[in-house]
């Protein structure tokens, strides 16, 4: 393999003092594999298209995912330093908190369970699929030559199912319990950097939001239901009061009938990017007060309650744990909840998750959150490129696109490795043929935007 370009090698150096330099090179074209791959994301398609099929050394490149020593812990966190470095230097960083089910079956997949699948269920339908549920955490951020805000993944986790902790005797771990360590540690990585959450209904548990803002806070916003308990803020123990301090004062009216009350005042206001939307009015109403349940820590929130004037979207209430955000910006950070589903679906359809075969405990836990991964660094590497290249769209008759995709940035990255001869080609003594360059240009795009 001859040298790789520099905008490519100046991506993933940093992950260079990972690995061995044994297995370093491998590592490189493995990646290449997997970034000019169509279909399925196995080790086998990577050496194909690299011309590699009839190296008898391809043990190694499966001995990378199932064998090798490489901490994915230490990966993650040169990711999210490299993101940071080149899209968020300084300011707080605004994380986006979603699980998602990768489907697969076998005796020999041991973390999997059945859970409830939310891409083909309904609030009236409920379907369930057998496979591995994943836990990840996404760095949301504008792109500048995008002009939208992407999540762009570093740090994901599976979360084995209960009938798996259960039969090695260990202690079930919910979605909350990953979630709260995986914050932690990016707290940890990220000293002094404030850390604001988004995240869905799921992650509205008392208990878990009061733990987060213990220590350095971290600021959560999610969904709140219209029947919550609320309630004021205690009042302040008068001088020699006796008996138990209260944890609450009066119980406040829930927000379904503030929704009905026609002296509700609501504040008409201009939302910007509202999934995919360049301007959205909206109507709101927030105030402070104390969400409590018996049993459960008091937990001080601000709370927004939206509707929609034309009625177009159901009326949603969010919570937050800054009293201090105001109403906009708390309704502008959950709307970009909606690109971690984007991301979710990109590489599914572009990145090939769920179609990889591992399944050795420690190939499973590697190989999905690598191929997450691989979309922020596609991200970085077409950042790269485009800082001397101008930003290429693909366009059509019927389709007059004039910003980049992820898929455009996928090309950007193919159309470069494809022009380095970093696999192997027809012998040199090989007897040439004549190609019309117009075929050429259309085979390339066709195998640049292959999914």
């Amino acid at each position: 393999m001859t040298r790789l370009p520099k905008w490519f090698t100046a991506v993933l150096e940093g992950f260079a003092p990972l690995f061995s330099a044994r297995i370093w090179p491998q590592v490189q074209l493995l990646v290449v594999g997997a970034l000019l791959s169509p279909g399925k994301r196995t080790v086998t398609a990577a050496l194909r298209v690299l011309g590699l099929a009839d190296d008898p050394r391809f043990g190694t490149f499966h001995r990378l995912l199932n064998r090798a020593r490489w901490s994915s812990l230490q990966a993650s966190r040169v990711l999210l330093g490299l993101l940071l470095m080149a899209l968020v230097p300084s300011g707080p960083l605004v994380l986006g908190l979603d699980d998602t089910i990768e489907r697969r079956t076998g005796a020999k997949i041991s973390a999997k369970g059945i859970y409830r699948d939310p891409v083909r269920s309904s609030h009236g339908h409920f379907v369930k699929a057998s496979g591995l549920r994943w836990l990840s955490l996404m760095l949301l951020t504008p792109i500048p030559w995008a002009h939208r805000i992407w999540a762009l993944p570093f740090l994901t986790a599976l979360v084995p199912s209960q009938r798996y902790h259960e039969e090695r005797g260990h202690r079930h771990k919910t979605l909350t319990d990953w979630a709260r360590r995986m914050l932690r540690l990016v707290q940890r990585w990220c000293p002094g950097r404030p850390l604001i959450v988004v995240a869905d209904g799921a992650y509205a548990s008392i208990a878990w939001l009061h733990d987060l803002q213990q220590g350095q806070p971290i600021t959560v916003i999610t969904r709140l239901r219209l029947d919550a308990a609320l309630y004021d803020p205690a009042s302040e123990r008068g001088a020699g009061q006796m008996g138990r301090p209260r944890l609450k004062g009066n119980r406040l009216p829930t927000l379904a009938s503030l929704l009905q009350d026609p002296e509700t005042r609501w504040e008409r206001v201009q939302v910007g990017c509202w999934y995919g939307e360049n301007r959205r009015e909206v109507e709101i109403v927030s105030r402070t007060a104390v969400w409590y349940h018996t049993g459960l820590p008091p937990l001080p929130v601000r709370w927004a309650l939206i509707r929609d004037p034309k009625g177009r979207c159901s009326t949603q209430a969010l919570l937050c744990t800054d009293l201090l955000q105001t109403p906009i910006q708390i309704l502008e950070h959950f709307v970009q909840r909606w690109q971690l589903e984007v991301t979710v679906e990109e590489v599914r359809a572009h990145l090939g998750v769920e179609t990889q075969r591992q399944w050795t405990d420690l190939a499973i836990a590697r190989t999905t959150p690598a191929l997450l991964g691989l979309f922020s660094l596609v991200t970085l590497m077409a950042h790269e490129r485009w800082k001397s290249h101008d930003v290429w769209v693909r366009r059509a008759a019927w389709y007059d696109k004039t910003l980049p995709t992820f898929v455009d940035a996928l090309a950007e990255v193919r159309r470069a490795l494809w022009k380095v001869p970093t696999f192997r080609t027809s012998a040199p003594e090989r007897e040439m043929v004549q190609v019309p360059l117009e075929f050429i240009e259309r085979l390339t795009d066709a195998l640049c935007y292959a999914a």
